[in-house]
């Protein structure tokens, strides 16, 4: 006689009854309930939520739109096909002339780079240092200072400062400091250096900004330039509201509008960014996609280590055969030209997508009242008995399923057997199916609790 089977451990039929249960809901399907409630606070909560989700799509708070992204149809157009990053191209061109205390300099000599580009700088203070040669003399004292020639190895190199060291420690040009010797282009800078201010008339130099943008995906091109006489921009200057079409621009409108002082900045030197935007909506006519200008300082100015701006640059020749370079330190303003903007046209696709995300989102408040619905109320279990009914359907095939295929399809034709009409037929089906049937108990009561007074 087979020996009795043991039975399974506790834990592997748990496993089991999990795994059939998981298995048998992967099969389930879920269709909605739709309950009302009659509940005045409930209702007023929820349409409350739709409003605002409404009002967010359709449009936008004027404080959001203002200070930060916006949002919605109206104010972002999310109804159009939009293309940001113009391709662009910049020509710049300055004019003026100014005077330092022995001389007169003209654009050749205070632009830089003379090329006329996007970034360019307007020198406004110089430090020169004449007549260095290539020879030997006193490191600048900023990079050492020595006692003896024990302090000075010969053959190295600092790279703060001017040249090879020759392991002498000699006196420093002025005073009785003393500074290794170095084999450089003497004298060094600290040294003999002169400064020298170009600033006096620099307000009244004009700067020329050209500037043509195109949009590739719309096909759309445009400049900042009017279409006037070959003359206009000899007697023009830029207005925003008169004449935004003139793109010739004063330096001290360009540092005023910046919230900067001249004086100050022409003296350490800084770097002010002249902001393009092209916003244009291209549903509208092409007199409305105009150029907006703005002006900011970029560089940190409140960082001592890192604000101002100076580079140095050479003027090399030769004195009796010898080579000879005056070097200049020169202090001045960097303009940096910034474009950007945002096209829109009007599109099918983003139209249905955004309209398909705004009415799904109104589903939001259905979400927030079933939650509090099932929290909060007095009445939650009774809303959550008639919320969630279980249905299983029976698994031996029932006799009803071509009635209800044929409500479904509204195949009745199928039914049509000799002479009797399809709704005929299919009503004598049905009211057969219901006399087979016993008759079942509704699991829930018609009004449990007081439902109707949720």
């Amino acid at each position: 006689m087979a020996a009795a089977q043991r039975p399974l451990p506790a834990r592997v039929a748990a496993a089991q009854r999990l795994a059939r249960g998981c298995w048998s809901a992967f099969w389930d399907y879920e269709t909605p309930k739709v309950i009302v409630v009659r509940n005045r606070r409930l209702g007023a909560v929820y349409r409350t939520v739709q409003l605002l989700i409404l009002l967010y799509f359709v449009w936008c708070a004027a404080g959001l739109a203002t200070l930060s992204h916006r949002y919605v149809f109206i104010v972002q157009k999310s109804y159009q096909d939009s293309e940001t990053g113009p391709e662009s191209s910049i020509i710049t061109k300055v004019k003026g002339i100014t005077t330092s205390e022995h001389k007169v300099w003209d654009v050749e000599e205070y632009v830089k780079p003379p090329e006329g580009g996007s970034v360019f700088s307007i020198i406004t203070r110089i430090e020169v240092t004449p007549s260095q040669t290539l020879g030997t003399c006193p490191e600048s004292m900023r990079v050492h200072t020595c006692h003896s020639d024990d302090d000075c190895i010969a053959g190295e190199l600092d790279m703060l400062g001017n040249g090879l060291r020759t392991g002498h420690c000699v006196p420093y040009y002025y005073g009785a400091f003393k500074t290794c010797e170095v084999s450089a282009w003497c004298p060094v800078e600290d040294g003999a250096s002169v400064s020298q201010f170009l600033g006096k008339m620099a307000p009244n130099f004009t700067i020329l900004i050209k500037n043509s943008i195109h949009y590739p995906k719309f096909k759309f091109s445009k400049g900042n330039i009017a279409s006037q006489k070959n003359d206009y921009l000899k007697r023009c200057t830029f207005d925003s509201d008169f004449d935004p079409y003139c793109p010739i621009f004063r330096l001290g409108f360009i540092v005023e509008q910046a919230g900067e002082n001249f004086e100050e900045l022409a003296h350490k030197g800084g770097v002010i960014g002249v902001i393009i935007n092209w916003d244009c909506d291209l549903d509208l006519s092409e007199s409305e996609c105009n150029p907006k200008y703005s002006f900011r300082r970029l560089d940190p100015k409140h960082v001592p280590a890192s604000s101002g701006y100076n580079f140095r640059f050479a003027k090399y020749y030769k004195i009796n055969g010898t080579t000879t370079r005056t070097l200049i330190k020169a202090y001045g303003i960097r303009i940096d030209v910034i474009v950007h903007g945002q096209a829109g046209k009007f599109s099918l696709i983003p139209t249905i997508i955004n309209l398909a995300t705004a009415l799904t989102s109104i589903g939001v408040g259905s979400f927030l009242c079933d939650w509090i619905l099932l929290t909060f109320m007095n009445k939650n279990k009774v809303y959550s008995h008639k919320k969630f009914d279980k249905v299983c359907t029976p698994r031996h095939p029932s006799y009803s399923w071509p009635v209800t295929l044929a409500l479904v399809l509204g195949q009745l034709w199928l039914f049509k057997p000799h002479g009797l009409a399809p709704s005929e037929q299919m009503a004598d089906t049905f009211n057969q199916h219901v006399r087979q049937r016993p008759p079942q108990q509704d699991s829930t009561p018609m009004d449990p609790e007081g439902l109707a007074q949720l």
